[in-house]
Order: structure tokens, then C-alpha cells, then sequence
């Protein structure tokens, strides 16, 4: 019977190991794993990501933006863009309108393509006004072309800050991540 005597030795060993490393009979851990998400060193680290999170804030609403554009009609854009954005503190209407203006303005006095009367209605009417009485193809490209250039800049900027992070010899998903834990936005 000293093989019985041996097991059940061994088996109050296994028990003080596991009660002694935290684990219960069931597998679940007594004590939880200390989270050092909102260490120091986590504050340090996420400081260091602070601008490309920033800009990958802005690229995301520009996406959504430009998904807006491209997908409604013409004259919806400007009501699909304030229903969408409610928190943005923007004009878009004032925005829209200034993109169009500067746009035609290139047309008009550089590029010689369109009437100047056409310029005209854009300083002197509202944007959902103006956009009935122009091309709606020319006003949607030049829409498009906005907030495609707005897109890229973000991702050059976004990938920039990436490239600054490798070249201090560390890894920016790492750093995103410790970012995104510190500031409770988990994936």
C-alpha cells in the first residue's frame, strides 16, 4: 500500500502548487492578474502614439465623409453629412460652399473652362441653391477630389508617425495597443 500512501502525497503536493500559484480546483484563478494598463510606463508609452491617433480619428471621419458624398444624391449630401456627424462642430454647409468656390474659381480665372457667372452664383447662394443650378457632375468631382486629397493626407500623416515609432526602434502596433488599453478603447 505504499504506492497508494505515494499518491495521495503527491496529490497534496499538487494541491498546495496549485494553491500556492493562485489556481482553484474548477481552473479559475483565485487572484486576478494585476492590469498595469494605467501604469506610468503605460502613460509614457501612449503618450507616444498620441498624434497618430489623432490623425487616424480624422482619416476615419473623412472616410465616413467621403463614403457620404459618394453615395447620396447630389442634393442630400449636405443633410447626410449633419445627420451623420452630430458631435461635429462644423459648418458643412459653409464648408462645401468654400470648396466649390475655391474650385471654381481655379476654373474660372487659371483654368478659362467655365463662365465666370457661374462663380457668381456660388458666392451669392446658399450651397443646396447653387448646386441645382451647376453641372452636378463637375460638383461631384470636385467634391470627390476634396475629400479624396483629405483621405490620402491622413494616411501619409498617420503613416509617418508609424515610421518616426520604427525608427526609434519600436513597434507601432505595440505602442497602438498599449494606447488603446490606457485610454480604455479596446479593439
Amino acid at each position: 500500500m505504499a504506492g497508494g500512501e505515494n499518491r495521495r502525497i503527491m496529490e497534496m503536493q499538487f494541491e498546495a502548487m496549485q494553491e500556492e500559484h493562485g489556481v482553484r480546483k474548477d481552473g479559475d484563478t483565485k487572484k486576478p492578474k494585476p492590469s498595469n494598463h494605467r501604469s506610468e510606463n503605460s502613460r509614457k508609452i501612449a503618450a507616444l502614439y498620441e498624434d497618430a491617433a489623432e490623425y487616424e480619428e480624422e482619416l476615419e471621419a473623412f472616410e465616413k465623409e467621403l463614403e457620404i458624398i459618394n453615395n447620396n444624391k447630389l442634393s442630400d449630401i449636405l443633410d447626410s453629412l449633419v445627420k451623420s456627424t452630430p458631435e461635429y462642430d462644423g459648418d458643412y454647409a459653409v464648408e462645401l460652399k468654400a470648396v466649390l468656390e475655391a474650385s471654381w474659381t481655379q476654373k474660372v480665372d487659371v483654368d478659362k473652362t467655365h463662365p465666370k457667372e457661374e462663380l457668381e452664383l456660388i458666392k451669392n447662394l446658399a450651397f443646396n441653391d447653387v448646386i441645382e443650378k451647376l453641372n452636378e457632375e463637375d460638383v461631384r468631382e470636385i467634391l470627390v477630389k476634396r475629400w479624396e486629397m483629405l483621405v490620402a493626407i491622413k494616411k501619409e500623416h498617420v503613416a509617418d508617425e508609424r515610421a518616426e515609432m520604427k525608427l526609434r526602434g519600436m513597434k507601432p502596433d505595440h505602442i497602438r495597443k498599449v494606447y488603446r488599453n490606457y485610454h480604455g478603447l479596446d479593439d
